[in-house]
């Protein structure tokens, strides 16, 4: 009895051009220009991740005063 291994299919590499093929959007790169100071340059770049840093600190820092507050009006 003679056992044949399983022929691989080759994977196709190559994409489908066909009338129904999937349209692809060409990539668009934007770039601004602007004249910033340097804080302004580096607020740019990093606001990304400074803004939910500065909200999340303010939320705290507000809290923090209203717990504050309560236990001085409490101990009155």
């Amino acid at each position: 009895m003679i056992v044949m291994a399983n022929k691989v299919k080759k994977k196709r590499n190559k994409q489908y051009r066909g009338v129904d093929a999937a349209m692809t959007k060409p990539a668009v790169t934007r770039i601004s220009a602007a004249n910033r100071s340097k804080f302004g340059q580096w607020w740019f770049e990093r606001k990304r991740i400074l803004k939910p840093v500065l909200i999340t600190a303010a939320i705290v820092v507000g809290i923090t005063w209203l717990i504050f507050e309560l236990v001085r009006i409490a101990n009155q």
